[in-house]
């Protein structure tokens, strides 16, 4: 049974103090980090790259959970592996050999993931891509920018994958809060990323938390069904 995994959005953190902010989120219960990668040409924003992921990763354990939104995804797995990250995903709008992307990921010493943008069909990824990731990332926000608000009609594509692939991790990204944890984790999502949700709210700790126990509760319903 996949377990909640909870991933602070590191584009809501304080730019300023990424050292102190990667260790305030671990400090209230983050299992991950998610850092997104973005390249101005996948989507119309920048980011930062592997020289900040490497600068961040003295300063914590956290797992790295690399967001790679950029253009040409298989240029930058060295440089992200070197520079720590963990876990690279990528989106399948972004390449046409998805299956030679993921095994040069594993060969970098990373776990591979898939992003699938909220217009792009879920089968897309269903059949080789999937069994071959590590995991599937449902955006439920147009990729690009934070504070987005939290696209509902995502849902399905995220519960028809949990059905398929029960042992899978399933994460989902945009638009996560208290008013949108039950819906994401009732469809079966188990790895949750809020930026905004988490960073701006006066007891991170306790949203933490909150979202871990009503993941594993869903989780443990999906497990009893099969």
């Amino acid at each position: 049974m996949p377990v909640a995994k909870i991933s602070p959005s590191m584009l809501s953190s304080d730019f300023a103090n990424l050292a102190f902010e990667a260790k305030r989120m671990v400090k209230n219960g983050a299992d991950w980090l998610h850092l997104d990668v973005m390249d101005g040409h996948f989507v119309p924003n920048l980011t930062w790259g592997p020289p900040i992921i490497s600068a961040i990763r003295p300063h914590t354990e956290a797992y790295f959970d690399c967001h790679m939104m950029v253009s040409n995804p298989s240029q930058w797995v060295d440089d992200i592996a070197k520079a720590g990250g963990q876990m690279y995903t990528f989106h399948i709008e972004a390449t046409k050999e998805p299956l030679a992307l993921i095994k040069q990921i594993h060969a970098a010493g990373m776990q591979a993931g898939v992003a699938v943008k909220p217009n792009t069909p879920v089968e897309d990824v269903i059949g080789e891509i999937a069994e071959q990731c590590d995991m599937i990332l449902i955006m439920t926000v147009e990729p690009g920018f934070g504070g987005q608000r939290f696209m509902a009609e995502c849902m399905p594509k995220v519960e028809r994958l949990r059905r398929m692939y029960p042992g899978l991790d399933i994460e989902v990204d945009g638009g996560l809060s208290m008013e949108t944890i039950d819906a994401s984790a009732d469809a079966g999502a188990n790895v949750i990323v809020a930026g905004t949700g988490i960073f701006k709210a006066e007891k991170p700790d306790e949203v933490i938390s909150t979202f871990k126990d009503k993941v594993n509760k869903a989780q443990a319903k999906f497990a009893a069904s099969v």
